[in-house]
Parts: C-alpha cells; sequence; structure tokens
C-alpha cells in the first residue's frame, strides 16, 4: 500500500465519524486503507498500542474472564463465547486449547495489536484487535459483560508499546494464491495419498509436490476428491442442524485458525449471508462468495477423515468441516452420510 496516497489519521477519523454504524472492514474498504490504519487512526482517543506478540498477549487475555473470540476471512466470519487458556507457544505455530475457544496460532503474522474501547449507547465496548504486516485483521477478542475490568486496565499498562503516535504504516498486502497443480506428479499424488496416517501430513505433500491444497484437489480425483456444487454449501448447514451431529468447523486467515466442535441448532439467512446464531458460537457465511466446494477424503490411523472445504473465486479456503469423532460421541459414520448425499458439481470433471 502507497502511504503517500493514504488519508491522515485526521481524514480516516472525519470519515469514521460521518459513517458511525459501518462496519470497520467495509468503511476501510471504502477509505481504500487496511483495517488497522483505521483503527491506529484513534491512538490516543480510545485506542492504545499493544505487544502483539501471541505469547504476551494470549496469557493476559486468560485473565479478562468470558469473552468472544472473533476469527474471519473476507467471506466468513467465525465467533465464539467463552475463556482463554491452555495456551501453548511456539515459534511457528502456537495453540489456545480450551473446550470453546480452538485456536492455531502462527506468531510470524502478529504484527500489530490494539486495545480499543468505543462508546456506545450500551456503555463502552472494548476489545483487543490484532493484524498482520498488511493491516488485516488476524484475530478479534471482543469483551463481554461479565469480563474482568480490572483485569483489562492491567492488560493495558503491561502491554502498552512505547511508542502510541497516531497512525499505523502497513505492508502491501500479498495476493492469495491461486490453485497449483502439477499434472505430471499425478501419479505420485494418489499414491502418497492413499498413504497418509493423518491430515496435516497433505500440506507437506503437496508442498514437496510444488502444488497446494486446490491444485491437488483439481487433479486428484476419486476415490480423494468430488467436487461439489457450491450451493451445497447451505445444503451443508442444514443438513448438520437437522442431524444434530456434532461437526468440527474451521475458518482461518495467515495468522489464526479458530475452532468451533459440536452441534450446530440455528440458522438464520439474510440476504448473501447464512447464519449460526446459537448460544456461545456464530458463524457468517457469505454463500455467494463460495466458487468451489469440495468433499475430500484423507486416510488416517483413526480411519478416513472426510472434510467438506468451500474456497473463493481467487481460490482462498473459505472454511472446513469435518465430522467430530470422539470415544462414545462418534458422529463420522452419520457425517459421511451427510457428505455423500450432497450434490456434485454440474461442472465437475470426470475422474
Amino acid at each position: 500500500m502507497d502511504q503517500r496516497l493514504s488519508p491522515s489519521p485526521q481524514q480516516i477519523r472525519a470519515q469514521a465519524a460521518d459513517h458511525p454504524k459501518r462496519r470497520a472492514r467495509d468503511l476501510a474498504d471504502r477509505l481504500g486503507i487496511s483495517e488497522a490504519e483505521l483503527v491506529a487512526a484513534r491512538i490516543g482517543q480510545g485506542v492504545l498500542r499493544l505487544d502483539p506478540h501471541p505469547d504476551r498477549l494470549i496469557p493476559a487475555a486468560e485473565t479478562l474472564g468470558e469473552v468472544m473470540a472473533l476469527t474471519r476471512v473476507a467471506a466468513c466470519v467465525h465467533e465464539k463465547v467463552g475463556t482463554y487458556g491452555n495456551y501453548h507457544p511456539g515459534a511457528h505455530a502456537a495453540m489456545t486449547l480450551t473446550e470453546a475457544i480452538d485456536l492455531r496460532i502462527f506468531p510470524a503474522h502478529w504484527c500489530h495489536a490494539y486495545a480499543v474501547t468505543i462508546e456506545g449507547e450500551a456503555g463502552p465496548r472494548r476489545s483487543l484487535q490484532v493484524f498482520d504486516a498488511a493491516g488485516d485483521a488476524v484475530h478479534k477478542i471482543h469483551l463481554r459483560e461479565g469480563s474482568d475490568l480490572a483485569a483489562w486496565d492491567r492488560l493495558c499498562a503491561e502491554l502498552a508499546l512505547p511508542d502510541q503516535s497516531e497512525g499505523q504504516a502497513v505492508s502491501p498486502r500479498q495476493p492469495t494464491e491461486g490453485p497449483k497443480s502439477r499434472p505430471d506428479n499425478l501419479d505420485i499424488l494418489r499414491k502418497e495419498w492413499a498413504r497418509l496416517t493423518d491430515t496435516h501430513q497433505f500440506l507437506r505433500l503437496c508442498a514437496k509436490l510444488k502444488m497446494n491444497r486446490l491444485g491437488a484437489y483439481r487433479i486428484a480425483g476419486a476415490p480423494f476428491v468430488r467436487q461439489l456444487a457450491p450451493g451445497a454449501a447451505d445444503l451443508l448447514l442444514e443438513a448438520v442442524r437437522d442431524s444434530g451431529i456434532e461437526v468440527m468447523i474451521f475458518v482461518g486467515n495467515r495468522g489464526c485458525i479458530q475452532i468451533h466442535s459440536g452441534p450446530i441448532h440455528s440458522l438464520q439467512p439474510m440476504g448473501p449471508w447464512q447464519n449460526v446464531m446459537d448460544p456461545g458460537f456464530n458463524l457468517h457465511l457469505r454463500l455467494d462468495q463460495v466458487a468451489e466446494l469440495w468433499a475430500v477424503e484423507k486416510p488416517t490411523q483413526r480411519g478416513p477423515a472426510i472434510s467438506v472445504e468451500a474456497f473463493d473465486a481467487q481460490g482462498g479456503l473459505i472454511f472446513q468441516v469435518f465430522g467430530l469423532g470422539k470415544e462414545g460421541r462418534d458422529s463420522r459414520p452419520a457425517w459421511g452420510k451427510i457428505v455423500e448425499a450432497l450434490p456434485t458439481a454440474s461442472d465437475a470433471v470426470p475422474a
């Protein structure tokens, strides 16, 4: 992003004041800036710049009590209510593992963080907001009515950075990597795919064969993948709701993956959005931005892992859904039947 063409913090604040009800991401897009620049224009006016490293930020968040965790991509927003805890640091990947808030964190992309307070009709709304180098949102933590405000004050005091100047310099946004296939490696892909013992081995296999996830799906064929009709994303959510089975729903960006484990109960469509509106879990999905939908099967030591995975028109991953398999609560057989019943894409390439 060319900083010379960006509006000043004063201009950004004026635009925000003129559009108080516009969502931050939408307003940033309207202004041609990143969301981090929008937030940082208010430093000193309800915004505090913080140390963004998850090794400091997540343990501090654990003291806040009940909060709402939010991770999103352009076409999907994943929200979970709970408490942070059980943090496992790691230089490349870290984790937060509680029953409600289950995250995979990639610290290299936690570049900017702010404590944000917005005055509202019902009182102040407080949140922690983390952004990557380009200023795109990685993860947000919204305080709730029962959150510990004394812990919030301690967090702000302990994590505040010396530099509290308004504004934020950001790097150019990296484009989404489109599908990468290597048809000359198809035989090796299928042979090695059949030998997988863990789903985490798949991306390493793709990298070794100079492909990526979507590129591999496009050429693998049966029995490994089946391309579904994009509209089946809505049918999938309806079937999970109606069956009462437990699933794992993954939504992630470069810096954070957030996971819901359990059933879904309430679907409330609104325009192009399909919305899961359950106590403790909300999902907001832009159905019209699902360009490709795939049913995928990978062998593991515990049996086949079947997923449904959605991609946008640029090839970016929107969400993944798996059947939840826990001792005494194994929803995988019922999940497999749901996936099997989903309609195949009319333009799917025969295996």
